[in-house]
């Protein structure tokens, strides 16, 4: 499922067995974060225990407010008893994780691959 975004972001969401991939393409700020929030929604409300893989391979810039919807979205997947990681982090997307802290609270994964043969 793509959820429209417009031409600076994009979002898919792909159910795959084990999990949910939603891959975030282009630059997620401020004024993109909305079809990121409702593809983190999406899975939460099929029923919870979801284990939701975050494909940040393909996304050139993420501001706090970006940083922020995936914090909430982790709370929020935690809380049904599911899990939220990320995947295919680069710099400099990779920086603002460590220099804010928030790489302590994700687990990381290099691919989509590594991350669904992982447990």
């Amino acid at each position: 499922m793509t959820i429209p975004s417009g031409e600076r972001f994009g979002v898919e969401v792909e159910s795959l067995p084990g999990a949910t991939v939603v891959t975030l393409s282009g630059e997620l700020d401020h004024d993109t974060a909305g079809p990121l929030r409702e593809a983190l929604g999406t899975p939460l409300q099929a029923g919870g225990g979801e284990r939701l893989l975050v494909d940040l391979s393909h996304l050139d810039f993420c501001d706090s407010t970006g940083l922020n919807v995936l914090l909430h979205g982790r709370l929020a997947v935690n809380e049904s008893g599911g899990s939220l990681e990320l995947v295919g982090v680069h710099p400099p997307v990779e920086r603002m994780f460590h220099i804010t802290g928030a790489d302590q609270l994700f687990r990381f994964h290099s691919d989509v691959e590594a991350a669904l043969a992982t447990p």
